[in-house]
């Protein structure tokens, strides 16, 4: 059953402000793109279904397409889903230590809920 309300997706930044999720999104050509984009509508209403932990808080969401596409993302609460980084089934192993690593450091910068 999905969830009655949409989840609020939003990207990781480095603390100079650049998102290592947006960047690799950029370099993606059309196609790739586009089934990444439907990933992410997917996601944003709760549809797990292509979704396992890697580790450490951090989630991957596998997209059979092409070269097996990836996004990692966490879970900040209910509702709120942090976009970390994407990758191929190529790299997986490498895009999983960034994003665990990008994990962490949001976490130790995000503000503190009161």
């Amino acid at each position: 059953m999905l969830p009655s309300f949409m989840l609020e997706l939003r990207y990781y930044l480095h603390a100079d402000g650049n998102s290592p999720f947006e960047e690799w999104f950029s370099d993606l050509d059309a196609a790739a793109g586009a089934k990444v984009a439907v990933a992410l509508a997917r996601l944003e209403q709760g549809n797990f279904s292509n979704v396992k932990g890697v580790g450490e808080g951090v989630l991957e969401y596998k997209i059979d397409w092409g070269s097996g596409y990836r996004v990692y993302f966490g879970r900040d609460g209910e509702r709120l889903v942090i976009l970390l980084t994407g990758g191929t089934k190529r790299r997986q192993d490498k895009d999983i230590e960034a994003a665990k690593a990008y994990w962490a450091d949001y976490k130790r910068r995000r503000p503190r809920k009161k």
